[in-house]
């Protein structure tokens, strides 16, 4: 319970417990036996009471019997006769048992209702009328029903984080006349006991239970029509579910995605103060936003690559397919605009309608935001999921462009929160569909069976079936044609997710498959490199070993498998979460110019499902695809040798000014200042002289690991040759000596990586932007110059193992 809702219920319990002690010090009955008969009839009706929907709370006949002790007892005497009725009606055949702190502050709210009851019927201005007149019984049942209604509105409000204005009105405005029709009956009584005697009323007893007993009706059909429509809604939820079902079936990367978009989306809405009907609204539409995919190709949604200008404007018609498809639903809630607008933009950039700003449905800013955020955070078969920060810096890079300041103000605060809440309520089992169950019945579909592919096996006394001549050769011409087209346009591609895409869709056509896997081998493992089909987060997770597994086995002996058990792979082995609805495999070596580079590999639910013309096709294919692979991976190393040191794999010099240039710019633009460390490390020339340079160079990948380690993401590290590196330290330099001594420690730790240990030291220089120079070039020269001086220094003092500390610019 937060803690102000806990404040609150102290608060009233002990102003209403503070009322009733000092009432009950001044108790005195001035009519014993009316007073009693009356605590007895309270007592009696306390017992008829009816549930009211939406809340944990009753309404209870002894209403009528507290008025009238209101308007005809003392307040200690009307104290006492609240209280009791309270604590009886909340004890008696309750339908959850409560707990004392409820009873407690239900009976205290009575007590405090009770006392300004009886104010209110006795203020002065109402002497002039007489003590029986009708409107003093109103004022005070007014006074009775708001104080009482609103004090239960409040902790229900703040207990739920709900308007305590709108708790009210939607809970208890309903019962106003009830309570006025209490008062009229309390004001007869009052009459007759007055004009009459004090136990003429009691002739009353039984017209008040007839009002009790039909009211009690009414509302029992009301709760049995809110259970029908609780029921409906849950049915419709239901049938949202079993929809995103099915754009799980078309793109299995969602299905995750959707419940963590739902339970992201629901909570900000929440925030930003939506209303009961917009939060179905948008529920309803983070589960559903997806579902115009549907009419999207599959081999575009599953592209591991960029899409080309056609492949983006198929793409872009799914927000509005989806709209209309949800559009026959008719739902109840405004979830079509949503689902229409999920892909617009802040600044009108967006589709399909270029929508900008306040322009855009709530809940389709508050969607959009959500969506992207959690793919960006989730693995998607282009790339790997990036660190919730890392996505968080995307999202923010965007506010006010793509997305709502607003919203991604909210999320940027809470989406630490929002994802424990989303693994907490995410963590429930998918529905497993029955793809992989062989039916047993049904001999034959009614219009027959087509010809098989297989060719016919012969057995004793039967005729071999003679294939047509004409579809031979025409089945022989298309695929020929169709290989040709795959080995001809592959050589005119050097990207390798496009190659790998084009071979996905193109192979489908001759050998039909549910997944498709190429895996390329790095390091003595199978690593997947595109993947396609079902199943695709635990294909695109494994990690196989060199011969472990169907693929393992594949590379190492270079032999193909026909009709493998897709479940052997070594990343399903021994674990009970991973599971494959395939049933066979078809897996070939990806041979290159010298050696083995990969496998690719079909896979279908059906059990062997592959036959001997589709490895002939297969291996038909293999070698281009390889030759292919392995230029496209030469490419990409060439591409990142330009830009990255082939040694340590730190950025070269090449991409240091590359880099130092945009920092320069971006401390300018921010005003803050931006330090070049020149490190070149001392004793590294006796360590190659001493064991050679194949112990150098794994001396300097030692110290690169370690400076890549040692500054983090935040700082650039760069090898500039040799011996030398340079760091790029952006922002505050409070801690700039502190962190060198660091770097110091891991150049002395290198030493150990010879085979005898080697004393290595650093000498470093550094040069501050502005301070020191205002271009690259000139904070390079300036930094090289100091780190030159310091190695000066050092060895005219000779005292490499305990070097001099030189007094750093930012000190100065």
């Amino acid at each position: 319970m937060p803690v102000p809702a806990r404040l609150y219920i102290a608060l009233i319990i002990c102003l209403g417990c503070a009322a009733f002690g000092v009432q009950v010090s001044h108790f005195s009955a001035s009519a014993p036996l009316e007073f009693w008969l009356y605590f007895l009839v309270t007592i009696l009706t306390s017992g008829f009471k009816v549930r009211l929907p939406m809340v944990f709370a009753t309404l209870s006949v002894n209403f009528v019997f507290i008025l009238v002790a209101v308007a005809k007892f003392s307040l200690p005497e009307a104290v006492v006769l609240g209280g009791a009725g309270t604590v009886i009606q909340c004890l008696w055949r309750p339908r959850v048992r409560p707990r004392v702190i409820q009873i407690a502050f239900s009976t205290c709210s009575i007590i405090l209702a009770v006392a300004a009851a009886h104010a209110a019927f006795r203020v002065g201005a109402f002497d002039v009328i007489g003590k029986l007149h009708p409107l003093r019984l109103a004022l005070a049942a007014c006074t009775y029903y708001l104080v009482n209604t609103v004090l239960v509105a409040g902790v229900i409000g703040m207990t739920e984080k709900k308007s305590i204005a709108r708790t009210w009105y939607g809970t208890y405005y309903w019962v106003f006349p009830y309570h006025m029709t209490a008062a009229a009956v309390a004001w007869l009584i009052v009459v007759l006991s007055a004009q009459e005697s004090w136990h003429a009323p009691l002739v009353l007893f039984p017209i008040v239970y007839f009002v009790y007993r039909s009211y009690r009706m009414y509302l029992d059909r009301l709760e049995k029509d809110k259970k029908h429509v609780e029921d409906m809604a849950g049915l419709h939820l239901r049938t949202i579910e079993a929809l995103a079902l099915a754009i799980e079936a078309k793109d299995a990367t969602t299905h995750e995605h959707l419940q963590r978009v739902r339970v992201y989306a629901i909570e900000i809405g929440k925030e930003v103060g939506m209303v009961d009907t917009d939060l179905d609204a948008l529920q309803a539409a983070a589960l559903l936003h997806d579902i115009g995919k549907l009419a999207v190709p599959e081999h575009i949604i599953s592209k591991p690559g960029k899409l080309t200008p056609e492949e983006f404007e198929k793409m872009k018609i799914h927000p509005l397919v989806g709209a209309e498809i949800l559009e026959e639903v008719k739902f109840p809630y405004p979830v079509v605009p949503i689902v229409r607008a999920h892909h617009e933009k802040w600044d009108g950039s967006g589709y399909p309608f270029g929508l900008a700003g306040e322009e855009i449905p709530l809940g389709a800013r508050i969607l959009s935001v959500v969506d992207c955020f959690d793919a960006l955070a989730s693995d998607r078969q282009y790339r790997r999921a990036l660190p919730l920060d890392k996505a968080m810096e995307i999202v923010i890079s965007e506010s006010g462009k793509a997305f709502d300041p607003k919203i991604v103000d909210i999320i940027q605060r809470r989406y630490r929160e929002l994802e424990e809440m989303a693994v907490r309520t995410g963590g429930g089992e998918k529905p497993k569909l029955s793809v992989d169950i062989r039916i047993a019945r049904g001999l034959e579909p009614a219009t027959g069976f087509a010809e098989s592919e297989e060719a016919p096996t012969t057995t004793e006394g039967a005729e071999l079936a003679v294939p047509d001549p004409l579809s031979t050769i025409a089945a022989a011409t298309q695929e020929g044609q169709m290989l040709y087209e795959i080995t001809h346009d592959l050589g005119h591609t050097l990207s390798l997710p496009e190659a790998l895409a084009f071979v996905s869709v193109r192979l489908k056509r001759l050998i039909p498959y549910d997944t498709i896997v190429v895996y390329i081998k790095r390091e003595e493992k199978l690593i997947p490199e595109y993947v396609s089909g079902e199943n695709l987060r635990l294909f695109n997770a494994l990690e196989i070993p060199v011969g472990q597994g169907l693929s393992g086995w594949v590379v190492e002996n270079n032999r193909h498998i026909l009709n493998g058990n897709p479940s052997v792979e070594a990343g399903y082995l021994n674990d009970e979460t991973k599971y494959s609805t395939l049933r066979s495999a078809l897996a070939v070596p990806l041979t290159g110019t010298g050696s083995t580079i990969g496998v690719l590999a079909l896979y279908r639910a059906e059990r062997d499902a592959f036959s001997r013309e589709n490895l002939r096709i297969l291996q038909a294919i293999c070698s281009k695809v390889a030759l292919t692979i392995e230029n496209a991976l030469s490419q990409r190393l060439f591409e990142t040798s330009v830009t990255t040191d082939y040694l340590t794999n730190l950025p070269n010099a090449r991409s240091l000014f590359l880099s130092l240039d945009n920092d320069i710019s971006r401390a300018q633009r921010e005003r803050c200042e931006l330090a070049v460390v020149v490190c070149d490390v001392d004793g590294f020339k006796l360590v190659n002289e001493r064991f050679g340079h194949l112990a150098g160079n794994r001396v300097l990948r030692v110290i690169a690991d370690g400076l890549r380690a040692c500054c983090g993401t935040e700082n650039y590290v760069a090898r500039l040759g040799g011996d030398e590196f340079v760091i790029l330290i952006q922002g505050k330099l409070d801690h700039l000596e502190g962190k060198i001594d660091r770097i110091r420690e891991v150049v002395r730790a290198a030493g150990t990586a010879t085979p005898q240990p080697s004393e290595l030291s650093l000498s470093v220089g550094v040069a501050i932007y502005p301070t020191d120079g205002a271009a690259a070039e000139e904070l390079l020269a300036e930094a090289d110059r100091r780190m030159y001086r310091s190695k000066w220094l050092r060895r005219k003092e000779k005292a490499p193992e305990d070097p001099e500390r030189i007094p750093l610019p930012v000190t100065a």
